[in-house]
């Protein structure tokens, strides 16, 4: 969704009141908060609803956003929320043809959109405990990541560490990023997915 550079300065300018980065916000992220709505199958009066509410949301939490990269996350985080308030609130009913009971197809194209969201908020939260990490422990674990199958002798030459304590101080580097992502809230399962 963007340069997290520029995106970090555009809630920065937006939370000081400067009118352009807003609309560059607003720009950048209507078609996500649409498509989240529309996943929840509203009509287009409530989809327009909780696409202004979560719009009014960040306004009130601009100034306490500390992530600005995971803003897409936020987001749509966000549109699920009012979408099954709503949703909650109307209390409506599908109104279906009688052909057309027992069957329900599952929209793929939210459900896809959903999980590259889902994805992208996971990724976001992962780096942003990465970055926490010891640069010792960033570099081990990015020359480790980089191959299949990482030969610990090139390893160690590189990075300068007995190729015995290669193993033992990725365990403590990985230990630390699971707390860390432990801390944040954010839960992995074993495929990396919350």
């Amino acid at each position: 969704m963007g340069d997290p550079e520029s995106l970090t300065a555009l809630v920065a300018a937006a939370s000081d009141g400067d009118a352009e980065a807003w609309n560059a916000i607003v720009v950048r992220f209507s078609s996500l908060l649409w498509s989240v709505a529309r996943s929840h199958r509203l009509r287009q009066e409530d989809a327009a609803d909780v696409v202004q509410n979560t719009w009014l949301r960040l306004v009130d939490h601009l100034d306490g956003i500390r992530e600005p990269e995971a803003l897409a996350g936020w987001l749509a985080t966000t549109a699920r929320y009012e979408s099954l308030s709503k949703l909650r609130r109307t209390g409506r009913e599908v109104p279906v043809r009688h052909d057309d009971l027992g069957v329900d197809f599952a929209d793929a194209e939210a459900a896809e959109l959903d999980t590259a969201l889902l994805d992208d908020e996971r990724d976001a939260e992962l780096w942003t405990c990465f970055a926490q990490l010891s640069e010792q422990c960033q570099r081990l674990l990015r020359a480790l990541m980089a191959v299949d199958r990482p030969n610990y002798r090139a390893v160690g030459e590189a990075l300068g560490m007995p190729i015995g304590s290669i193993g033992p101080t990725r365990m403590r580097c990985l230990d630390r990023l699971r707390s860390l992502v432990g801390d944040s809230g954010y839960t992995f399962d074993s495929r990396g997915r919350s």
